[in-house]
């Protein structure tokens, strides 16, 4: 899909901070994370919704999903994650993505409602680097 922005990451088109890939999925650094080393996994093929998704794409959906859950408590310190999928409401781009967000006891992250935060300069691609590594191994 042409205008779809997550597409254009797939596709390498558009520019984004690339923890992992596989035949299948595309994880990413969000761009505005609710905390740092907030990942996005999504299928190479345009699907809008969880509901959209092939069957045979669901394993290896969630089990990039899983990794990369794995890989913020391993490499970033965290004591664990928050794992969502927004289905048309909430869901800022049109294209399923897994959300896997760093979480560690007293972090402020309250229900469904919380503050964006930025990377400093040179920060983004250095979170990218440090999960990219892990997943390689």
């Amino acid at each position: 899909m042409t205008d779809c922005l997550f597409c254009g990451i797939v596709c390498g088109r558009v520019a984004a901070q690339v923890v992992v890939s596989d035949e299948y999925t595309v994880a990413f650094l969000d761009v505005r994370p609710v905390f740092k080393g907030h990942v996005l996994v999504v299928p190479r093929v345009h699907v809008e919704t969880l509901v959209d998704v092939p069957e045979q794409l669901v394993n290896p959906l969630v089990t990039q999903a899983q990794r990369v859950a794995s890989c913020l408590v391993t490499e970033l310190g965290a004591q664990g994650s928050f794992v969502a999928i927004n289905n048309i409401v909430s869901q800022s781009v049109p294209h399923l993505h897994i959300h896997v967000i760093p979480r560690t006891k007293g972090d402020g992250l309250r229900g469904f409602f919380w503050p964006r935060q930025t990377y400093a300069d040179g920060e983004m691609s250095e979170y990218a680097e440090r999960l990219a590594a892990a997943l390689r191994r």
